[in-house]
């Protein structure tokens, strides 16, 4: 993938343009994260989202151009997410805060999996992937950090680090065995409970 500054593209001013965006963004995470950047092209990108490829050129002058627009939504998306989780761990029982990091992980899942994608393939893919796993840690050290009338453990750094892999571990496995994944959510909240009961005292 070209890290060149692209030509500059048109943008949306109108509601209806704005959707028209949407659907190309979303059909290209869908194609990226099943084929990989390379096998898709934007003539397919253009087709599966009924958009007219003038159109699409306009918006996203190149291939580069989309894919970056996907791996910026992505990162927005992941913070928004977990802020969201940040924001009722001081209140809300283990079980609860357990359920909003397993549901943003699956929420998630093929747009991280089209942002990975696009991201190994560029240059600075590997500082792309350390970037984002770096907001992760610092967002679920700020779950764990909000204990109820507690000091912060002196763990705690490890302890991010255990759930992100175990959250990890559950989107691998939402992967690999779709079918049975929706079966055992409550045993993938299991996993995470203790992780999180780490850094919160308040179990409600």
């Amino acid at each position: 993938m070209s890290t060149a500054k692209p030509p500059k593209a048109v943008e949306p001013k109108r509601k209806r343009g704005h959707e028209r965006v949407a659907t190309i963004v979303e059909t290209a995470i869908g194609l990226f994260a099943t084929h990989g950047y390379r096998a898709v092209t934007m003539s397919e990108v253009a087709a599966q989202s009924g958009t007219a490829i003038g159109s699409l050129y306009r918006f996203f002058p190149t291939k580069d151009a989309l894919a970056q627009a996907i791996m910026d939504r992505y990162g927005a998306h992941l913070t928004d997410e977990l802020e969201k989780v940040v924001a009722i761990a001081s209140t809300a029982s283990v079980r609860d805060v357990a359920q909003a990091l397993v549901a943003m992980m699956r929420g998630l899942q093929t747009e991280r999996a089209a942002a990975l994608v696009l991201a190994d393939a560029r240059e600075d893919g590997s500082l792309r992937r350390a970037g984002l796993r770096s907001q992760m840690l610092e967002k679920l050290t700020a779950v764990l950090a909000l204990i109820d009338g507690s000091p912060m453990p002196a763990d705690i750094d490890q302890r991010a680090w255990m759930l992100l892999y175990a959250l990890k571990a559950i989107r691998q496995f939402d992967q690999e065995h779709p079918a049975l994944s929706k079966r055992l959510i409550d045993d993938a909240c299991l996993l995470i409970e203790p992780l999180v009961a780490a850094g919160l005292t308040k179990t409600g």
